[in-house]
Formats: structure tokens, sequence, C-alpha cells
């Protein structure tokens, strides 16, 4: 798998609303809807991995999107390894191995985070994954 991380910086922008609001998009219109196939919001936050921290490794069953809002670090996919920082759309599929460090370490890095559960999945404890 080739980790999905997407850069306003790398998107041209359209311009929308009568002409006055460029967009970059970074998940084109309907673009969720083929994705997720039925599946359902399951949660929107923000969290951050202090110096020298990381989110330990787990999985779930959606598709979850990390945004960096600050800091810089190093998200790990499915054993693929890759910088990310300020500006970057990560997105985890389902079920797969993930987590995120703060790079260099004593750094902290910021997400805003959401995720869509798979259809039919039940209640998940992000407290144990």
């Amino acid at each position: 798998m080739d980790m999905d991380v997407r850069n306003s910086t790398l998107v041209e922008p359209v311009v929308e609303h009568n002409g006055t609001t460029p967009v970059w998009y970074l998940v084109e219109p309907r673009e969720m809807q083929r994705l997720t196939d039925g599946g359902f919001l399951e949660l929107v936050n923000e969290f951050e991995v202090r110096p020298g921290g990381r989110v330990d490794p787990h999985s779930h069953p959606t598709h979850e999107f990390y945004f960096v809002t600050g800091g810089n670090g190093v998200m790990t996919i499915d054993g693929e390894d890759r910088t990310v920082g300020p500006g970057d759309l990560i997105y985890i599929p389902p079920d797969l191995v993930h987590s995120l460090r703060s790079e260099p370490a004593e750094t902290t890095i910021r997400c805003f985070c959401f995720a869509v559960a798979v259809r039919g999945a039940g209640p998940i404890d992000y407290t144990t994954h």
C-alpha cells in the first residue's frame, strides 16, 4: 500500500460560491461516499502527541483521517513510515495498524481527526485501541 498523504499546497484551487472563494479540495466531493460505502461519521476530535510521545500502534474498523495542524512527526501505517507536518491530511484505511510519533522527539505534533466507521461496525473502545 502507498500511504495516502495530501497537502493543499499540492492541489490547484477551484473558485466556488459565485467566484468569491478559492477552495483547495483534499477530499473531492462524493469521494467519501465511494470510499466508505455506507459508513457513518464515528468521531471528530483534536489530539496532540507530546515531546517524546507516540500514539500506540492500534487498528479499528474506521476510515480515519488525521489533519496535522502543528508540529512534525512520523506516521506509520501497515509498516510504512512517512514524515508528516502542518497541512498534511493522512488517510488510514480500516483495520490497518497505525501509529504516530513526534519527530524530532522534542516537538509536539497536533492533529485534527475524524473517522468514518465501516458499515455495520459496532461500538469501539478507543481507551484500549
